[in-house]
């Protein structure tokens, strides 16, 4: 494997950390802005709602220039996103800062699997596909955690300066390592809209923002969460998110595997799990031991739908499934942007900082109820429910480019 691989997988380990952090984080940061931590949750939703509107934008503009050079100029955005966040004066700049990394996540992702496809002979694309998102699973596994302990011993200033050096890192091997690629074609808009006429295309969407913004109803508010109710001293919650990493890690090999014998009973499963599990997480929440299952429980049934949510949208949009496949994305952060939205609402009326579990149950039982909604319209119009694309578990954004 070339080493330019190396490259991206940094990338992609620094924007991992940089969107999940945050949660970790949260009562530090609302408490040196004096802000509450509802509104502190704002920093998730922002980030998210960036997320949503760059994965489409940048990767049109993407486009128009050579896909070395836009992944610099992405990195180089995430790296003055979060050297904003660190030096932020006020809660309001910070939330810009947070936007402006934000921009770089989507089309970093979608653009540096193609890079990273091209660099390989055929028969190993998927491996370096892999290998570069081996760094947002890491990320997952180390750097949040690591981030988050950072952030609660010496500040959180010095984790997001951190995440900013990383990308700097990542930068500079992009520059060296990766070799000039050809610009790609330009995208044919029409087109790619068309898929968006198709009301299964929708619906997938509609689930994954549903689904997986349950995930982040709870986590977003973990903290508190943690150290206010399950009585957890604030240094654990390093180590609890490395459960929720852990469990990430494993639903979504378990997602993928399973997808692609049956796609969506794996999502009825996986959902109506989550649903549960998010309900019951508001009685564990307040034994220490219980609740570390659920952490775990929450991070692997939450991403063992990631990969089959992915391929739904691509089976349906098969054909034009590259704007498709970026706008999933998008979603995906869209839930987290919603969950977190209706997570602070819940807190701030008043209702404890265990009620954003019973937000994020009720998210995931309505993508439940979609799930059945949508198989119900395919067997009426006589095809498959069954996944028509062979694929394999990987991360989100490596299902979507793996397939087309």
């Amino acid at each position: 494997m070339p080493l330019a691989l190396l490259a991206l997988a940094i990338g992609a380990f620094g924007i991992g950390t940089t969107e999940f952090v945050i949660m970790g984080l949260l009562p530090e940061v609302a408490g040196d802005f004096g802000v509450s931590i509802p509104t502190a949750g704002l920093l998730v939703t922002g980030y998210a709602l960036g997320v949503v509107l760059g994965a489409p934008l940048m990767t049109v503009l993407g486009t128009k220039v050579s896909r070395k050079r836009m992944l610099m100029l992405l990195m180089g955005l995430f790296v003055l996103g979060n050297l904003l966040s660190a030096v932020a004066p006020s809660f309001s700049v910070m939330l810009i800062g947070r936007v402006v990394a934000s921009l770089a996540h989507g089309a970093f992702f979608g653009i540096g699997s193609v890079v990273a496809a091209d660099l390989v002979a055929p028969d190993k694309k998927a491996g370096a596909i892999a290998m570069m998102f081996t760094g947002l699973t890491v990320a997952n596994v180390v750097g949040v955690p690591l981030g988050t302990f950072v952030g609660q011993a010496a500040g959180w200033r010095i984790t997001f300066t951190i995440v900013a050096a990383l990308g700097l890192i990542g930068l500079a091997g992009i520059a060296k390592l990766v070799p000039d690629l050809p610009k790609p074609q330009g995208v044919r808009l029409r087109h790619e809209l068309a898929a968006f006429k198709n009301a299964q295309v929708l619906l997938a969407m509609a689930m994954t923002v549903l689904g997986f913004g349950g995930v982040f109803a709870a986590i977003t508010y973990i903290a508190p969460m943690m150290t206010h109710v399950a009585g957890f001293a604030d240094g654990s919650v390093t180590w609890l998110l490395v459960l929720f990493g852990l469990g990430m890690v494993g639903g979504n090999l378990i997602g993928g595997k399973y997808a692609d014998r049956a796609l969506m009973p794996m999502l009825y499963v996986s959902l109506g799990a989550l649903a549960v599990v998010l309900a019951v997480f508001t009685v564990t929440a307040h034994n220490k031991v219980l609740a570390a299952i659920s952490i775990a429980l929450i991070g692997a049934l939450g991403f063992a739908t990631v990969p089959p949510l992915q391929k739904r949208v691509l089976d349906q949009a098969h054909g034009a499934p590259t704007l498709a496949s970026a706008v999933n994305i998008g979603a995906f952060n869209l839930g987290n942007a919603l969950s977190a939205w209706l997570g602070g609402i819940v807190i701030a009326a008043g209702f404890g900082y265990t009620s954003p579990n019973w937000v994020g149950a009720a998210l995931a039982a309505a993508a439940l109820l979609l799930a059945f909604l949508s198989a119900a319209l395919e067997r009426r119009g006589g095809t498959s429910t069954d996944n028509a694309v062979s694929g394999r578990p990987a991360p989100v954004e490596a299902e979507a480019v793996a397939h087309h």
